[in-house]
């Protein structure tokens, strides 16, 4: 990983375009650049032990967002928090990792590559710990609020009751928007995304919802009008709505691509106002190529 250099209070909040940083922590340790901090900021937690289905929630919900021009933060852990990155990163999108431990002894060892490819891609992995410092118990709840600090808004995807995504969410209560993804009232994994709900955090369906809550923060501007989709699964979901209002199934069967790939196309043509969801799970075209 590149040597890390330390970054100051100031340096951080003038890279955020002059939001602030309001951690304790005089400043950060940083690997990689810090552009990605000028751009909205939604951080992304959850639990370590992830179900497949998290995982899938955390990468759809960072690359629609990645797409619509934020920056993903979170923690560099297992589980919840690297299907984040994961997900900005398939987005291209840039993504920042927060560690509880310094950069040469990075826990969990296991992710190393995974920052490795966060640097490689433009973004960044900082910790409030010298390089040197070994991973405590303790750290990774100051690290939290450092997440917290750095975010403009926070999502939590299956959070249990007792989580350390919970204390991020404690962080950023009152400063940031805090949403969550609901899930079945009987699912351990999500009790705590429920009771973050019940208490009035926004529960987040889509990427959608997010930016809503982000409300005035300056995002990316969308393709214009008449511009050509930058991928092919894109270029095939509008070919086959060419035809007229589909739905989901009938565009996997006319574009021919696998239905996880059309439903990534599907939500980015929505943020970038290209296509709408006319309801009966059917979609439609609302701007010509």
């Amino acid at each position: 990983m590149t040597e890390p250099a330390y970054e100051t209070r100031e340096r951080i909040a003038a890279a955020r375009a002059g939001r602030g940083f309001e951690a304790a922590a005089p400043g950060l340790w940083c690997a990689g650049s810090l552009a990605g901090l000028a751009l909205p900021c939604v951080a992304i937690v959850g639990t370590r032990a992830a179900t497949p289905y998290g995982r899938r929630i955390a990468q759809d919900f960072a690359a629609g967002l990645g797409r619509a021009g934020c920056c993903i933060l979170s923690g560099l852990a297992l589980g919840i928090d690297a299907a984040a990155h994961e997900g900005a990163l398939s987005a291209g999108a840039p993504t920042i990792g927060i560690l509880g431990s310094g950069h040469r002894r990075l826990f969990p060892p296991r992710n190393r590559p995974l920052a490795e490819r966060i640097l490689a891609a433009g973004g960044a992995v900082l910790s409030p710990y010298p390089p040197d410092e070994e991973a405590r118990p303790w750290q990774f709840l100051e690290r939290n609020g450092i997440v917290a600090a750095l975010a403009d808004a926070l999502l939590v995807v299956e959070a249990p009751a007792r989580s350390g995504a919970l204390n991020t969410a404690s962080w950023a209560a009152g400063r940031i928007p805090v949403l969550a993804v609901p899930g079945d009232v009987d699912r351990r994994h999500v009790a705590g995304c429920l009771a973050l709900i019940r208490d009035g955090a926004t529960l987040a369906r889509s990427a959608g919802d997010v930016l809503e809550a982000l409300g005035t923060l300056t995002l990316l501007p969308a393709p214009a009008a008449g511009a050509p989709p930058s991928d092919p699964a894109s270029a095939a979901v509008l070919d086959a709505l060419d035809a007229g209002r589909c739905t989901f199934d009938e565009i996997v069967a006319a574009s021919a691509i696998a239905a996880p790939a059309a439903l990534a196309a599907l939500t980015s043509l929505e943020l970038d106002g290209v296509i709408e969801f006319r309801g009966a799970a059917s979609y439609a075209r609302v701007a010509s190529r």
